[in-house]
């Protein structure tokens, strides 16, 4: 898999993020260097725009990724 489009401005792969979780190295080599399809911010930046992922989205909350999104439909 190709790394994902979004890395040079993405918080959580630039450990921009206030909270990053412990398991941030295993989740931005399985989704950032893997599949971005699963990743939360991925999802939301291709739904609604990088302007709506908010800054404390993790890449595993696929939940309220889909809420966010089903919000602004």
């Amino acid at each position: 898999m190709a790394d994902c489009e979004c890395l040079a401005g993405c918080m959580f792969f630039n450990d921009k993020m206030q909270n990053m979780p412990a398991a941030a190295n295993s989740l931005k080599k399985r989704l950032c260097r893997g599949d971005n399809a699963l990743c939360a911010r991925h999802m939301v930046v291709v739904a609604l725009g990088r302007q709506h992922v908010p800054s404390d989205l993790t890449p595993n909350q696929l939940d309220r990724a889909k809420s966010l999104i089903a919000d602004r439909r």
